[in-house]
């Protein structure tokens, strides 16, 4: 006994269907095999009528009045196997006939009756006397154009009967076992389909369960293994995101330590007193310093948490991307300057670069980008920034660096949130993930273009305000 499930819907289905169907087909074959038999008969015994009627027509009609040997003659003419010939009168009365036992009575079936009105008459019914089922056919026999006589074939239809029974019984049985391997292959199909999704369900309970590590085995074709294919990507997704997060976790917990730690430290030497005024200065200046720091890295996580529950609020506006970015190279001046690199902006549109979007998200992407070049590049080398048109209206602003570049294993990760080449870098590997969804709210595109050794290439694009279009959105529009 099957389940309760999809097998046994299956297998339902299936024998619901063949059943109906097969109903179907061995009512028609029973009905088709009827009629054919039936019909057979009946013009067997039509023809040989038809034959009797002529010859009476031309040989015996002249003399049946006064010579009843005549129709004992058609009688022995026209006889059939197995089937009794009569003459009848005009009241049924039988005048001759082949059956030794005469009726005693008038035959009056409603082929009599069909063959006094000129036609061929057709009767299927049992005999009372015996009960047997028998087919007559009777005709008329004409003389000066008026039915005197009937001529009637009577056969019994009770072996053609059990041929058609034994033909059903048979067919029958072929439909059963045809409707037996049905339920059967209907089962193993159901099975094949089952066991995999069951499989599937105990490992994806597993995942359910935390069990990560568990993986769906077999090679499912079609869709299911399209599903089984899509839950172990997903298991492994799940616990490259837990170790990202466990990654991230330690890192931002060490980022969070040193700042603080800077702070506690001088807050507690500042607290013993006994310091000069120079002394108190620089302590301060750290303590400042510090919990600058510790607010960006808070507010970096603010704000990727803000895109994630799409939260953002965008102060939109008209931006000057050259304007913008001169501000950028501004703000990390000091930085690059350390490193003694040197940083060069480029214009090449040959007007200006103006953009509807939030300028302080979009310098919040500029800084991000300029920044992790400067980190990432040797020390004497150079920061290109290049701003340039390109179809559609569209704007392209490039940061070119000369740094250590990116291994094509982490090209394509390092704008997953968490994500860092470098652990010892610090930060929180949420930079460039937050920078992408910037970009992206602003209906622009960011790639990434590195070669390791050699150097790397952000390229932001993003939309340009049309000469057409309304100069900027008044100052305070908030989009998510």
């Amino acid at each position: 006994m099957i389940k309760k499930g999809i097998g046994r819907q299956i297998v339902l289905h299936y024998f619901i269907v063949v059943f109906v169907t097969l109903f179907m087909v061995e009512f028609i074959f029973t009905l088709a095999i009827r009629m054919y038999y039936y019909d057979t008969i009946y013009n067997h015994m039509s023809n040989h009528s038809m034959w009797a009627s002529d010859y009476f027509q031309k040989f015996v009609r002249l003399n049946a009045e006064g010579d009843p040997d005549y129709f004992t003659e058609m009688l022995r003419t026209f006889e059939l196997d197995n089937t009794e010939l009569m003459i009848l009168d005009r009241s049924g009365e039988v005048k001759a006939s082949t059956n030794a036992f005469q009726a005693d009575k008038a035959i009056q079936t409603s082929d009599v009756p069909q063959a006094l009105a000129g036609s061929v008459g057709k009767w299927i019914g049992r005999q009372t006397a015996t009960g047997e089922l028998v087919m007559a056919v009777s005709r008329p026999l004409q003389i000066q154009g008026q039915t005197q006589y009937i001529v009637r074939y009577v056969t019994s239809m009770e072996s053609v009967n059990s041929k058609l029974l034994n033909l059903t019984f048979m067919s029958i049985a072929v439909s059963a076992a045809v409707l037996a391997l049905v339920t059967l292959f209907s089962i193993g199909l159901a099975n094949s389909i089952v066991r995999p999704i069951n499989n599937i369900r105990a490992v994806s309970a597993q995942m359910a369960r935390g069990k990560f590590d568990a993986r769906i085995k077999g090679n499912y074709r079609y869709e299911l293994g399209e599903l089984a294919s899509t839950l172990n990507y997903m298991a492994e997704e799940i616990v490259r995101s837990n170790q990202i997060k466990d990654d991230f976790i330690s890192s931002i917990s060490h980022e969070l330590r040193t700042p603080l730690t800077g702070i506690k430290g001088w807050s507690e030497t500042l607290t013993s007193g006994g310091f000069d005024p120079e002394e108190t200065k620089i302590g301060m200046g750290i303590i400042a310093k510090e919990t600058d720091r510790l607010i960006g890295l808070v507010e970096e996580i603010l704000d990727f948490s803000k895109l994630q529950s799409n939260e953002m609020k965008l102060v939109i506006g008209e931006v000057n991307l050259k304007e913008l970015l001169q501000e950028t190279m501004l703000n990390v001046w000091a930085k690059a300057e350390q490193k003694q690199i040197q940083l060069k902006l480029e214009d090449k549109t040959e007007g200006s670069a103006i953009v509807s979007g939030d300028g302080n998200r979009l310098k919040q992407v500029f800084l991000n980008v300029v920044d992790n070049a400067i980190k990432f590049s040797h020390e004497q080398s150079w920061i290109h920034l290049v701003i340039s048109r390109v179809e559609n209206e569209r704007v392209r602003v490039e940061v070119i660096d000369t740094g250590i570049g990116i291994s094509e294993e982490y090209l394509n990760k390092v704008k997953d949130r968490f994500f860092q080449v470098n652990h010892q870098g610090g930060g929180t590997g949420l930079g460039l993930a937050i920078s992408q969804q910037l970009v992206e709210l602003h209906h622009g595109a960011m790639e990434i273009h590195s070669e390791l050794g050699v150097g790397t290439t952000v390229s932001v694009t993003l939309p340009l305000l049309s000469d057409n279009q309304t100069k900027g959105t008044p100052v305070g529009t908030q989009t998510q």
